[in-house]
């Protein structure tokens, strides 16, 4: 719309026809939000007849009037609406349609002019001057919500509204205000000069927040929220959403940035409350100690506090408002609220550790300390919510799903959940006071397991379930597997580079042990060929005296494989005297074998059981039936395989059948470093991983503490003086 049509446009807004203000306010919500026209429309008196509108219009007129207003606010204009003696009527206005109309469409207007209100109070000037206090901000909406004290129940409500921009709205007017709220203290504070824990009225101030926070949650907000997290509408409620979890996350580290003091009520009551839900003993609750051993006889006692009266509800000392320094007030908020719902467990938990030695009692309150601080670090609460709603603005689908924490909404649940595994760990290990910080790793790498795995959409029961059942013996493998991650991230560098030199050293002696298995000799199978196999250039004679048997041998000097064919297996060992054949170890161009080379120790067990080596057989007995064998190559002519253009034709010059699996892994792996070729089988390879990581292992046993703190040995380094020595001296580095 051209600016020049805004004088009939006002004139219509004007009008006392209802069709001609409603087409002219529709007109006016499309083009409000054009800087130029809103300065005109405002310099022309527009903001009077808008609040007139919204004042007095019903049906579709109000809710085009009121986005209008909207709009308007978005581009940062129309501020003067809500200044001036009639501004609280115009916000109690909106607030009462929030209370009282049904209209989706009028509900969506009013909140968004509420949210902008709420939030325009971060900026302390405008146009230079000073603000009137409680002009915007939460201060704005008190006198009409003290008017409508259904308010926020309302708004709470329209969370589960089936309109999605509905239920953004609404929740970006409780983001707005619990922002509000919360910035306002620290402003209060930081004006005052003191911190949030002085008396007086600072102290009030300090406590209002808090209040506000327990009000919207006992409302229902928090349930609300969550349902929300864990539906199909994210696309709609991305921002509100992660920005209420930002602010989550801010309330709780506000919450632990509290320290507690005994001199504030709050903070006694809660006490107190520990105290006597612990069900003390009536002696010492009354304040009247029970007469001690050494007390003379006919004295009355004397009226004292319980010695243990807070070590005995897990706290270290009798002054247990100092041990809350790490937790702040959040940690007591836990205690307490986990002492108040299991109220008999406790008790009986107190009951169970009395009967133990104090060194082997859990620490109630300590544990209850230690697993707020784990969930405070599992959820990252010191983080910014600046960097989740970066993190979804630059992340795709897929992984925007991650950047949401359902089960921060359930932090009560969570802790107490995380408490009760605290005990049962304690229990499973048989823990005593020195182990409580391994302990509470433990329960770390659960939360961590359980939590930080679970979905967006798994149940917080699910989860529960999985902290109280989780099996310790895993737990104990995945505190194992994070232990080797963090040697490896802060040794790794050093201990590579220490493995490599022992895998060396490691393949140089298993090398020297296959070879010697060579040099030793080994019995082969040697299975007689069938009838059509058999031709005049076959030696007819082994076949008819049923050689069954070939043993083989490496000679002394390395250079050849001696072997030879037996119809029996003899007592002891061949000799290379008795070894007629041999094969020149220099002409052996390849070693093919069929031996597997992954690691299957059932086959291994199975060639183990099955191919026994046997023992002195008669001679119509032979070895058990071998599919494992080592065939030897070598070139028919080397000299022609050498040469350029040569055939190098191979022929295979010996077939070996292992008797196992050993067999066939120490005779192929040692051929082929014979032949200074790397070794194939899974049982070579295991054994030099083996033998490195012997190596490792002595030589970390070697390193003393006092060694690596220690320094040099006194001397060490000092190059010698040459005062008296004569020219012929020289000294080495």
């Amino acid at each position: 719309m051209d600016q020049a049509d805004i004088p009939a446009l006002l004139s219509r807004l004007a009008s006392d026809e209802d069709a001609a203000r409603k087409m002219a306010v529709f007109k006016l919500q499309s083009s409000i939000n054009d800087p130029a026209f809103a300065d005109v429309f405002i310099s022309s008196g527009g903001l009077i007849i808008l609040r007139r509108l919204i004042m007095s219009t019903g049906g579709n007129t109000l809710a085009y009037s009121l986005q209008s207003l909207s709009r308007l606010l978005e581009v940062d204009m129309g501020w003067d609406i809500f200044e001036g003696p009639t501004a609280g009527d115009l916000v109690e206005r909106v607030v009462e349609l929030i209370v009282t109309n049904p209209l989706v469409n009028i509900l969506r207007g009013a909140m968004s002019i509420l949210v902008a209100l709420v939030s325009h109070s971060q900026s302390e000037t405008r146009n230079g001057a000073m603000r009137t206090p409680g002009t915007f901000g939460f201060r704005a909406l008190k006198p009409a919500v003290a008017v409508y004290p259904q308010f926020f129940d309302l708004v709470i409500q329209q969370l589960q509204s089936a309109d999605h921009a509905l239920c953004a709205n609404a929740l970006m007017l409780i983001n707005a205000l619990i922002r509000d709220a919360v910035s306002s203290e620290a402003t209060a504070s930081g004006t005052n000069g003191t911190n949030s824990n002085s008396n007086g009225n600072k102290s009030s101030v300090s406590d209002e927040w808090p209040k506000f926070i327990r009000r919207l949650q006992d409302l229902g907000l928090i349930k609300a929220v969550y349902n929300l997290m864990q539906s199909s509408a994210l696309q709609d409620l991305a921002y509100p959403l992660l920005e209420f979890q930002s602010l989550t996350k801010v309330l709780l580290r506000k919450w632990r940035e509290v320290r507690v003091d005994l001199e504030r009520p709050e903070h006694r009551r809660a006490l107190k409350g520990l105290h006597l839900a612990s069900a003390p003993n009536r002696d010492y609750m009354n304040g009247v100690a029970k007469v001690e051993e050494n007390q003379e006889p006919g004295k009355k006692g004397s009226r004292r506090h319980n010695p243990e009266k807070w070590r005995r509800l897990g706290f270290e000392t009798e002054g247990p408002a100092g041990e809350f320094e790490a937790a702040g007030f959040l940690g007591m908020m836990d205690l307490t609220d986990y002492v108040r719902k299991n109220e008999d467990g406790f008790q009986k938990l107190l009951l169970e550790q009395s009967t133990k030695p104090l060194r082997e009692r859990c620490p109630i309150a300590r544990s209850s300390l230690a697993v707020t601080l784990i969930l405070y670090d599992h959820f990252d609460c010191d983080k910014t919510g600046i960097e989740d709603l970066r993190g979804y603005q630059l992340s795709d689908g897929k992984q925007q799903d991650k950047l949401y924490h359902p089960l921060l909404l359930q932090w009560s649940r969570l802790h107490t959940a995380g408490l009760q595994s605290f005990f049962r760990l304690w229990k499973a290990t048989g823990a005593d006071q020195s182990d409580f910080d391994k302990v509470a790793e433990l329960v770390r790498i659960l939360v961590d397991q359980a939590v930080g795995t679970a979905g967006r959409s798994k149940d917080v029961l699910e989860v529960e379930d999985e902290l109280l059942e989780f099996d310790c013996s895993r737990l104990r493998e995945l505190q194992m597997e994070l232990l080797d991650l963090s040697f490896d991230d802060n040794w790794g560098h050093h201990l590579n580079q220490v493995r490599d030199d022992l895998r060396k050293e490691s393949l140089s002696f298993v090398k020297e042990q296959r070879i010697r298995c060579l040099l030793q000799g080994a019995w082969f199978s040697k299975p007689t060929p069938s009838k059509e196999s058999r031709n005049e250039s076959y030696q007819n004679r082994r076949a008819a005296q049923g050689t069954v048997w070939r043993y083989a041998k490496l000679s002394h000097n390395r250079r050849w494989l001696h072997f030879s064919d037996f119809a029996l297996r003899t007592g002891h060992d061949p000799g290379l005297e008795v070894l007629d054949e041999k094969v020149d170890l220099s002409r052996i161009s390849s070693v093919v074998s069929n031996v597997s080379t992954t690691n299957d120790d059932a086959r291994s067990e199975s060639n183990k059981s099955t191919l026994r080596t046997p023992m002195m057989n008669g001679a119509g007995s032979g070895p058990s039936k071998s599919t494992t064998k080592i065939t030897i190559f070598s070139f028919s002519n080397p000299e022609d395989a050498s040469k350029p253009g040569g055939d190098g034709k191979e022929h295979p010059v010996l077939t070996l059948y292992p008797l196992n699996h050993s067999v066939a892994s120490e005779w192929l792996d040692g051929l082929l470093m014979l032949l200074d070729q790397a070794p194939i089988t899974a049982e070579t390879q295991k054994l030099i991983s083996l033998v490195g990581d012997y190596g490792l292992k002595i030589r970390l046993l070697n390193v003393r503490m006092e060694a690596a703190y220690s320094g040099p040995p006194p001397g060490a380094g000092v190059v010698p003086s040459r005062e008296g020595l004569d020219a012929e001296y020289y000294y080495q580095v």
